[in-house]
C-alpha cells in the first residue's frame, strides 16, 4: 500500500475542490434531520443564495436537491419542462450540454440539438435563428461554463435572444454560480441550477435550483420521477420546511459555513477576483512552458483551462497525473473527443502563491519525463 501524501491535495478541479478548514470544520457537528435549527438552516441558505441573483421581489423559489449536480439537473429538466406541447433547444458544446441531451432523451422529450463540437460557442444569432424557425421550441437550455473545454459561453445575449423570442431559458450554471454574477435583473432566465460543491466551495451532496415561482407552481404531477420530483420537494419546505427524504445534513452545515465564508471574501465579486488572478498566473505560467491552451482568450473562463498534450513521445498523461499528485495536486484528465488533453482548474482554496507551487510542479514532473523545449502539440 502506497504511503498517503504529507498533506492534504489540491484538487485543481471544476468540483469537489478544495475547501476551507472551517468548511471541514462544520461538518463536525451532527444535526437531526426534522429539528427545527436544520430547518431554519435550510431556509437560511436558501434565502442567501435568492439574494446572489437579485431576486428583490420574490419572483423566484430555491428548491435544494439530495445528491449531485447531474441529479439537481434531472430534477429541474423532468419536472419543469413541458410533459407535452413544448420542445427544448439544447445548446451544446461539450460533454454536458450532450448529457443534458441524454438527460431529456431519456425523459422522452422532444427536443433539438444545436452541437457546436468543442471547439466552439452557440452564438446568440444561431440561437434567434433556430427560435424564429421553429415556433414549437418552448424552452432553452445552455450551460454557461462547459467545463470539458473551460469555455464561458455568451449566456447574457443568449439570454436576451431567448426573452426576445418569448421563450424560457434553463441555465446550468454548475461551475460558475457564486463567482461568475447571474443577476436575474440584468439576465431573463426561467431556471438555474447549480451545487454545493462549486464556487461556494463547499462539499458534494446536493444541488439546488433557483426557479421562478410562476413555472414551478404549474408542474404538479409532470415529474416521471418521485425523488427527483421538484414541485414535490418545493411543497415540503413550503409545508413544513423540511426535506422529504433524508438531507444531507453535514453537507447542508458545511454550505451554510461556506456562503458566510463566500460573504466574507466580497460575495461573487471577490471570488472572482481571486480565481481571476489564479487563472491569468496559471495561463502565462503554462504557456512559459510550453504548453498550448486549447481555446482563444477570448473564450476561456475562470473557472478551468484545458491545455494540449505535448506530442512528445515521453508524455504518458498516467505518469503526469501521478507525478503531479506525488506532488500534492490533482488534476483532470481531458473531455474531449478530437484532441489529447487535460484540465486545471483554479477554484475552490486555491490562490495565486498555491498556482506557484503547481507551476513547478508541472515543470519538475516534465524532468522526471524527460521532456524538454515546447512541449504542446
Amino acid at each position: 500500500m502506497k504511503a498517503p501524501p504529507p498533506s492534504t491535495p489540491y484538487l485543481l478541479t471544476p468540483g469537489p475542490l478544495s475547501t476551507s478548514a472551517l468548511t471541514k470544520e462544520a461538518m463536525l457537528v451532527d444535526w437531526g434531520s426534522w429539528d427545527p435549527d436544520f430547518n431554519q438552516m435550510t431556509k437560511a441558505i436558501c434565502a442567501d443564495l435568492l439574494a446572489l441573483i437579485n431576486d428583490r421581489d420574490d419572483s423566484y423559489v430555491c428548491v435544494p436537491m439530495q445528491g449531485s449536480g447531474t441529479f439537481a439537473v434531472e430534477a429541474a429538466l423532468g419536472s419543469l419542462l413541458p410533459g407535452s406541447g413544448g420542445k427544448t433547444l439544447v445548446l451544446a458544446n461539450g460533454a454536458y450540454g450532450q448529457r443534458i441531451a441524454k438527460i431529456i432523451s431519456y425523459l422522452g422529450r422532444p427536443f433539438t440539438l444545436l452541437d457546436k463540437g468543442d471547439f466552439l460557442p452557440p452564438l446568440p444569432e444561431e440561437v434567434a435563428l433556430l427560435l424564429q424557425g421553429d415556433p414549437s421550441l418552448s424552452d432553452v437550455v445552455v450551460v454557461h461554463c462547459e467545463t470539458s473545454s473551460g469555455m464561458l459561453n455568451p449566456l447574457a445575449d443568449i439570454a436576451r435572444e431567448v426573452q426576445k423570442a418569448g421563450r424560457r431559458l434553463f441555465i446550468d450554471a454548475m461551475s460558475s454560480f457564486g463567482a461568475l454574477p447571474i443577476n436575474a435583473e440584468e439576465i431573463p432566465f426561467a431556471v438555474c441550477i447549480s451545487s454545493a460543491n462549486k464556487c461556494i466551495e463547499g462539499v458534494p451532496g446536493f444541488g439546488f435550483v433557483l426557479v421562478q415561482r410562476a413555472l414551478i407552481s404549474q408542474r404538479k404531477g409532470v415529474a416521471h420521477s418521485l425523488s427527483l420530483d421538484l414541485y414535490d420537494q418545493w411543497q415540503g419546505f413550503e409545508h413544513s420546511g423540511k426535506w422529504r427524504f433524508t438531507p444531507p445534513t453535514h453537507v447542508v452545515a458545511a454550505f451554510a459555513s461556506a456562503l458566510a465564508q463566500h460573504r466574507a471574501e466580497g460575495g461573487c465579486s471577490g471570488r472572482l477576483e481571486r480565481y481571476l488572478a489564479n487563472q491569468r498566473k496559471l495561463v502565462s505560467g503554462m504557456r512559459a512552458l510550453g504548453f498550448k491552451t486549447l481555446l482563444p482568450d477570448q473564450w476561456l473562463s475562470p473557472i478551468i483551462t484545458t491545455f494540449l498534450s505535448p506530442l512528445d513521445p515521453c508524455f504518458s498523461f498516467a505518469q503526469f497525473y501521478e507525478l503531479m499528485k506525488e506532488r500534492n495536486f490533482i488534476i483532470y484528465p481531458g473531455k474531449l473527443t478530437e484532441v489529447e488533453s487535460f484540465r486545471l482548474g483554479n477554484i475552490g482554496q486555491i490562490t495565486p502563491a498555491i498556482i506557484d507551487e503547481l507551476l513547478a510542479a508541472v515543470r519538475s514532473s516534465l524532468d522526471i519525463m524527460t521532456i524538454t523545449g515546447v512541449v504542446a502539440n
